[in-house]
């Protein structure tokens, strides 16, 4: 009697869903020297700007109005806000972009992919495991450089109260549970950055490409967002939304930015990650 492994054409033993787990493809990308790079240049990032402040001496009000920048050396958390502030427009996009682009791609540079579908991976489950790896790399490194920021901060500034430029201070405790809250909109928003790149992964055989393509097209939106002119059509584009965190430390937050921010980043990713999933089943892998 054939057993069910053999009438479904299969191997007995073989289950999909044990094919390429995600602690494999951890440990792969986790000792690359791409993940490597950039959690040492996230890392150091705190202590370039602790420098940079103290050669420079406290920030100065020059123009009769208080900014972020201004309350840098205030306390830990403030230092961390400011870190989080200049990271957010650029830097925070590259290991996104980097994560989530040289996932496919570069299985298909090494001609190893067509291995790993033949071990037999299904196509569906490589992309999960290499979809969930890359996001969880991403977070990771949205959460090192706010945590060495902190910690940075506190040893040079002190641990005290978070203060708002706009007037107004948080106390000791809260600015822990809002810089949270911030971290979390920094990756939803970013979710569109990962949704490019993944698609772009998928239909290149060029890292580089992916993740330069990714941030390229993050880079044009912040563009767009910039052209007054276009009116109420930047609602649209994620750029438009990506400093909507700052409403989280306010004495009072509001939210209805942060919502409509996710609500469109969210959006486009899923769009983008179904185009990745649905071309890539479809595509005829050679390398």
């Amino acid at each position: 009697m054939s057993t069910l492994a053999e009438s479904a054409g299969t191997a007995p033993g073989y289950r999909a869903g044990r094919t390429l787990p995600l602690r494999v493809e951890l440990v792969r990308q986790l000792k690359r020297r791409r993940t490597l790079i950039m959690g040492a240049i996230l890392a150091v990032l705190p202590f370039v700007l602790l420098i940079a402040f103290a050669i420079g001496g406290d920030p100065a009000d020059r123009n009769g109005r208080v900014t972020l920048m201004d309350t840098a050396t205030a306390s830990g958390a403030n230092f961390a806000a400011v870190n989080l502030f200049v990271s957010a427009g650029f830097l925070l996009v590259i290991p996104v972009a980097l994560f989530c682009g040289d996932t496919v791609a570069s299985e298909a540079s090494w001609s190893s992919l067509r291995y790993l579908l033949a071990a037999p991976v299904p196509r569906a489950r490589l992309l999960w495991s290499k979809l969930a790896v890359g996001l969880g790399l991403s977070l990771a490194a949205m959460v090192l450089l706010p945590v060495v920021a902190l910690a940075a901060g506190t040893a040079a500034y002190g641990w005290g109260p978070l203060q708002i430029p706009t007037g107004g201070t948080l106390d000791a405790v809260t600015p822990a549970g809002r810089l949270v809250v911030v971290v979390a909109y920094l990756f939803v928003s970013q979710l569109v950055t990962a949704g490019l790149a993944f698609w772009l992964s998928t239909r290149t055989d060029a890292p580089l490409g992916a993740v330069g393509g990714a941030v390229g097209l993050t880079i044009v939106g912040n563009v767009l967002d910039a052209v007054t002119a276009l009116g109420h059509w930047r609602d649209f584009l994620p750029a438009h939304w990506q400093f909507a965190w700052a409403d989280a430390v306010q004495p009072r937050p509001e939210w209805s930015g942060m919502i409509q921010g996710a609500a469109v980043s969210v959006t486009y990713a899923l769009v983008l990650f179904a185009l990745a999933f649905r071309g890539f089943a479809r595509k005829d892998v050679v390398s």
